[in-house]
């Protein structure tokens, strides 16, 4: 390490949601210490460019995009043009702060190390999920921000028995309730606390959500219409441990402003909240992060953490960076940071990355924070499956387009006591028609898909049959009148629904090193990931159920079966044979798991390491099981109370 590191109190690595949060909280709280009481200094290193001074900038890239993949608004840039002038996946080799993009999950090119940048050359099937690295961290979040129900924190003594793989959280759902109420509050969540109230999810006394929740969409309501009234005996196969004769569909708790924020819009409708807010009304963690420098913080861009060093004492004694100038490297620098206390907040791939590559010449051989070797193992996520439809003709339309990507879902399903044998799953209702389902191919996605298609007499959305028009034979060309009224009436029939199934731990499913590095010369994250029969049978009861909705909308199914996808799977389902397939959630957890005992986990309940007492490792990494709540809110909450624990850290000394 060199002599003049940077010093400072508080070195957090990463400014997504926890380091943001971890460094305002730090910024705005004065510390009383044996000198006085000053502000602690607290310096962020992050690996991607920092906060644009001006974000239209990413709006230009997500509007010039051709392919508009989630992580198309946000560096690097994913595309080159070779030679031959073809448009080419830019190799992660070149890259200096890499990431896993959406571009590189087919069949074709998944365990590609030139085109993909993790290494799955090793994986049974896809681990489907991707990231941003850059300030503010994943920004092409959705923007839901669900609890987590009581029984997710003590799935052992729940359902242990049957799944040895569970483990109790160190904290229960009473303990982390109050920092749920000031994460609600940061992020600006919208919801209602009587229609969040399911599972036994309960709210501090008088609590009220920051804003009220954002209105269902039409196509909420057609779909809530027809699961409002079932029998027993059609909900049997959910395994509930009680008749369900109807479903409610619930407004989804957005960290979207349904009114005016700390100075934010209120939505607006424009149904792209995936890859980017085009009026700044989804939250995101630039917004704490700016806060957090306006309050002395200070944050050093494309600066890459390469390793954490301990000493004698088994303290974190520094952490070695190296700079660089621009996406495609090279590095233009190094150097080092010193603190009294660390965080490690960089998301549930790249923080075992970082805390294995850290060596300290074999002091620490398995990696840093790493005597219990579960440093990287049980990495998680939700798989989805996604199914889509089309209303029948000559019903009302679902008016697809309009509003936030979700508005409404089905929550009621994250626990009962079928989790024994298989796996829950939360279901939500796309705004967005068939935009996300049929996007991704040469032609972009619909409602421009469909378009061309009867426009050039083509198929590719599955619409373009004579059954829906009857103007021509199947796969018709038209133009004019026969073509606006063919479209207005297909595509304001849209639908999609998603399963996100809960994942239990494995610790097979892991982040290592690679052999193969990126333009820093540091070794990329290799994975390896399956998902497991518990799981599975989640998705199959996933199936029934979307039989069960589409049935009541006597809508036509128009999903597709897995046909080669890398993450296909087969099952029988009431006697037949079905190909099924998951998607990527973007929710990657469990890698750093907390727990009590050190020789099972790796932090504590605070976050803080086991093996290293001045260092915290931040995120849903510390996740030990996942439920079905999407994880940032979780997240953050759990952020908030470490930042406690530090400034606890600071007044002890």
């Amino acid at each position: 390490m060199a002599d003049d590191c940077i010093m400072c109190d508080v070195a957090i690595i990463g400014s997504g949601f926890a380091g943001s949060l971890i460094a305002k909280e730090l910024s705005q709280k004065p510390i009383d210490t044996a000198n006085g009481r000053r502000r602690l200094n607290i310096v962020i290193l992050e690996a991607g460019p920092g906060v644009l001074p001006n974000f239209n900038e990413y709006l230009g890239r997500f509007y010039k995009a051709t392919i508009k993949v989630p992580e198309s608004p946000y560096p690097p840039t994913l595309t080159e043009t070779d030679k031959d002038g073809k448009v080419i996946n830019i190799n992660p080799a070149k890259l200096a702060a890499g990431r896993p993009n959406s571009r590189t999950l087919s069949a074709s090119n998944w365990k590609d190390t030139n085109q993909a940048y993790l290494d799955q050359t090793q994986s049974k099937r896809p681990f489907k999920s991707t990231y941003d690295r850059l300030a503010g961290g994943t920004s092409h979040w959705l923007g839901s921000t669900p609890r987590l129900v009581p029984n997710d924190f003590r799935m052992k003594t729940k359902y242990g028995k049957d799944q040895p793989t569970f483990s109790d959280w160190p904290i229960d759902y009473n303990t982390i309730s109050p920092y749920y109420d000031r994460a609600e509050a940061e992020l600006g969540v919208s919801a209602d606390v009587k229609e969040q109230s399911f599972c036994d999810i309960t709210f501090s006394k008088g609590y009220t959500y920051p804003m009220p929740r954002i209105p269902p969409s039409v196509s909420d309501q057609r779909i809530g219409d027809a699961l409002a009234q079932l029998t027993a005996e059609e909900t049997n196969f959910l395994g509930m441990g009680k008749p369900v004769t109807g479903f409610r569909l619930r407004s989804v708790p957005a960290a979207r402003n349904s009114q005016p924020y700390r100075n934010r819009r209120a939505c607006a409708g424009n149904t792209n909240c995936i890859p980017i807010c085009p009026i700044q009304a989804k939250y995101d963690p630039t917004i704490t992060l700016n806060e957090a420098t306006n309050n002395g913080a200070k944050l050093k861009e494309r600066t890459v953490a390469s390793e954490i060093l301990v000493d004698e004492n088994n303290l974190v004694s520094g952490i070695n960076f190296i700079t660089y100038e621009n996406e495609l490297g090279p590095k233009t620098g190094s150097g080092c940071i010193k603190a009294k206390i660390y965080v490690i907040a960089a998301n549930g791939i790249e923080t075992p990355r970082l805390l294995l590559m850290s060596k300290n010449g074999g002091q620490t051989a398995n990696g840093v924070a790493n005597s219990s070797d579960m440093v990287g193992r049980n990495l998680m996520d939700h798989p989805q499956y996604v199914t889509w439809g089309l209303l029948p003709a000559n019903s009302k339309p679902a008016y697809p387009y309009r509003g936030p990507l979700i508005t409404s879902a089905i929550g009621d399903l994250a626990d009962g006591p079928f989790r024994a044998t298989r796996a829950a799953f939360r279901v939500s209702f796309g705004n967005e028609g068939w935009n996300f389902t049929v996007g991704g191919g040469a032609f972009g996605a619909d409602p421009h898909v469909t378009t061309l298609d009867f426009i050039n007499g083509m198929n590719s959305s599955g619409l373009n049959k004579r059954k829906f028009s009857q103007l021509a034979a199947d796969n018709s060309a038209l133009l004019g009148a026969g073509l606006a009224s063919t479209l207005s009436d297909l595509i304001s029939r849209q639908f999609r629904i998603a399963f996100a199934c809960e994942q239990n731990p494995d610790p097979n499913n892991r982040v290592t090193l690679s052999s193969f590095t990126d333009a820093l010369n540091l070794p990329r994250p290799q994975i390896a990931y399956d998902i497991s029969d518990y799981t599975k049978q989640g998705i199959v009861t996933a199936v029934r159920m979307k039989r069960l909705i589409f049935g009541k909308l006597k809508a036509e199914d128009f999903t597709e079966p897995h046909e080669g996808d890398p993450a296909g799977f087969d099952e029988t389902i009431d006697g037949k044979l079905e190909q099924l397939t998951y998607g990527g959630a973007g929710h990657v957890m469990g890698t750093y798991r907390m727990g009590d005992d050190p020789k099972t986990s790796v932090v504590d309940s605070w976050q803080r390491s086991h093996d290293h007492r001045n260092l915290y490792l931040v995120g849903s990494g510390t996740f030990p099981t996942v439920g079905t709540a999407n994880p940032t809110l979780t997240l953050s909450a759990l952020a908030l109370r470490t930042a406690d624990s530090i400034v606890k850290d600071f007044k002890r000394t």
